[in-house]
């Protein structure tokens, strides 16, 4: 078993801008030996959703994404995918390590404002697999109000009745290895718990709040089975994330304070023979330094574990034990190669007509919407590619072998990459994508850099 970590962080912004440093809110430090998560999966609620807005994120990341990526990216971490839905905001990123790990990434949304006619609530998820191991992440705005608890009921099951994803065997939220649901969940304080805002706040103040906790709605619910029951969450040690002056640690008595902000997870422990799955949690803490809205941020930490091959011809085992074929062997599917391989190239000149060799080194199904990307050489998102070409229109490349062919070997493909932007020059590679029509996403393969350089007949 493998472990990977994830940091996992849910913040109601508030329609905010990122004015204040964002290390703290990502748990980070400039110290030289600090231990990264493998996963960093951020979980934002009301970002600025006005129509100008929306127009410019479209076709520009959002300041929140920008802020977020330019700390990540220079530690080695790609944007997987984010998706938005009005303001709801879910982006995921890894290491750059685990990139030719990650299959099949795709998204989905729910609307459950206005009885599924508007965004303003619901709920935004993206699922991937890791080493063939099935993790899906989901951020939810649920209904508010403390006398709203039926309806943040029936946002939860709207939310997973509705939402259908593409890869078969996990169709639903549910059929996934790990789960974890995250966001403002908007569960407040039991309405029969008979207590004004400043009655609840000397209760915090006094730091009695496993006592406050006891009244808690959401536990309610998932001791009753209504909602949230598949879920485990760890107590929170944390005052209550709601509701704030916006710019001060005060609460304020306009509503009562209560825990909005959640993250928990879900394992289906015993989805594979000999093989137990499990989570971690490392922490569940909340951010109170932040004070751009009227909540705070709630980050968690966790360990999970993710069975890989074992490499028999790596690990010291005596012969009688390999022969005997005692030897564990892959359990999952190891994705760890470069299914698909790029030739070596020297290097591109702006201006010409530049191509590439790559071969498929697995029977994979291949379809007309796979392409190939150029990227610069430390991109920080799989959507940041400088131009692209469909595979479709690749051709078989001429056989460059002078002497016979002795066994079969993979077919080679020519890829001319068109457009080259102009003063595209410095360091570049190739990244290869599977997709499918219902825009699940996997990457195959990534060339070694090579440079762009300026046309010498210029």
């Amino acid at each position: 078993m493998e472990n990977l970590r994830l940091y996992m962080i849910t913040y109601n912004v508030g329609t905010s801008e990122p004015e204040q440093r964002l290390m703290e809110f990502l748990s980070l430090t400039n110290q030289k030996n600090e231990k990264l998560p493998d996963f960093f999966v951020i979980s934002l609620q009301e970002v600025k959703a006005q129509p100008q807005t929306m127009l410019l994120d479209a076709l520009f990341r959002d300041s929140w994404t920008y802020s977020i990526q330019e700390i990540l990216q220079n530690r080695s971490y790609v944007k997987l995918k984010s998706i938005r839905l009005q303001g709801l905001l879910l982006i995921v990123f890894s290491l750059r390590k685990h990139l030719l790990n990650i299959r099949e990434i795709e998204s989905e949304y729910t609307r459950t404002g206005f009885g599924g006619m508007w965004g303003n609530k619901g709920a935004v998820s993206i699922r991937l697999s890791i080493y063939g191991c099935s993790i899906c992440f989901v951020n939810a705005h649920l209904s508010a109000h403390d006398n709203q608890l039926k309806d943040r009921v029936e946002d939860y099951n709207s939310i997973i009745k509705d939402q259908d994803f593409h890869v078969e065997e996990t169709k639903k939220i549910f059929y996934h290895d790990y789960v974890f649901w995250m966001g403002d969940l908007n569960f407040r304080l039991m309405e029969d718990f008979d207590r004004t805002p400043e009655e609840i706040e000397r209760i915090v103040l006094k730091k009695d709040l496993k006592k406050l906790f006891e009244h808690d709605q959401l536990r309610h619910v998932m001791r009753k089975g209504e909602a949230f029951s598949e879920f485990t969450e760890k107590d929170p040690e944390f005052p209550p994330t709601f509701k704030f002056d916006v710019g001060t640690n005060d609460y304020d008595h306009k509503r009562r304070p209560a825990w909005c902000d959640r993250i928990l997870y879900c394992v289906n422990s015993n989805n594979y023979e000999n093989v137990t799955l499990k989570v971690e949690q490392l922490s569940y803490k909340s951010h109170p330094s932040y004070t751009l809205s009227d909540h705070k941020p709630v980050s968690a930490e966790f360990i999970i574990k993710i069975p890989q091959r074992i490499n028999k011809r790596a690990r010291c085992f005596d012969d009688r034990t390999l022969q005997s074929g005692s030897v564990p062997d892959q359990v999952f599917s190891d994705y760890s190669e470069n299914v698909v391989q790029f030739d070596k190239i020297h290097r591109w000149e702006e201006g010409e007509i530049n191509k590439a060799y790559y071969k498929v080194t697995k029977d994979i199904p291949c379809t007309k919407d796979d392409w190939i990307g150029l990227f610069k050489e430390h991109f920080g998102a799989l959507d940041d590619y400088v131009s692209y070409e469909y595979v479709s229109k690749c051709v078989s490349a001429p056989n460059d072998y002078d002497r016979p062919v002795q066994m079969a070997r993979p077919q080679k493909y020519e890829i001319t990459i068109p457009d080259l932007p102009s003063r595209c020059r410095g360091q570049y590679c190739l990244v290869y994508f599977s997709q499918t029509e219902d825009k699940v996403m996997s990457v195959l393969g990534v060339s070694d850099t090579f440079p762009i350089v300026k046309n010498e007949s210029d």
